[in-house]
């Protein structure tokens, strides 16, 4: 009975059930392993990401934001979409990350002309792995991780700023010290 549950609590919210982490993954350790479903500026997709498929292959920025289309989260994409080439010369993929439904994740990426994928993590499930959910507003909180092709957390912002570029630029010297 408890796994007829699990298996429709991830069809209905797209996340790996996995045990909650009290703190955020420390630099050096695995990166929590997650499959959620996204959406880009072209579609929805029919198929769900899974971050250790990148393993090997590509530096990943996972960036937990709170919502779409609010004011803070739409300069934080357009930061990343601004400066694409130079992230994706550093060899990073972007996967931005927040509880809306993919539906929303599709038009804003239209909107906005956005570059990556958008996953959506309705349930919290990985935001809470990664320590970056806030309990009091039920949103993700603003935070970047960036994962290594190892799969190991090599860097960690878990207070990315979007007033200024200093956070951006901190995150583009330790993709720079990765490649």
């Amino acid at each position: 009975m408890k796994t007829i549950f699990l298996a429709v609590l991830f069809l209905m919210f797209g996340a790996n059930l996995q045990a909650q982490s009290p703190t955020a993954p420390a630099v050096g350790s695995i990166a929590p392993d997650f499959t959620l479903p996204y959406a880009t500026k072209d579609s929805i997709a029919k198929v769900f990401l899974k971050l250790s498929d990148y393993a090997g292959m590509r530096t990943v920025i996972v960036a937990f934001y709170p919502a779409d289309w609010s004011t803070g989260c739409t300069k934080e994409v357009c930061t990343m979409r601004d400066n694409f080439a130079a992230l994706q010369n550093l060899e990073a993929e972007i996967l931005a990350i927040s509880g809306d439904y993919v539906w929303s994740h599709y038009e804003w990426a239209k909107f906005h002309n956005l570059p990556f994928k958008l996953l959506s993590d309705h349930s919290h499930a990985v935001a809470k792995l990664y320590d970056s959910f806030n309990d009091k507003s039920l949103y993700n909180r603003r935070t970047v991780f960036v994962v290594d092709k190892k799969g190991k957390i090599a860097y960690e912002n878990l207070k990315y700023n979007v007033s200024d570029l200093q956070d951006f630029e901190k995150l583009k010297s330790a993709l720079a010290m990765i490649k």
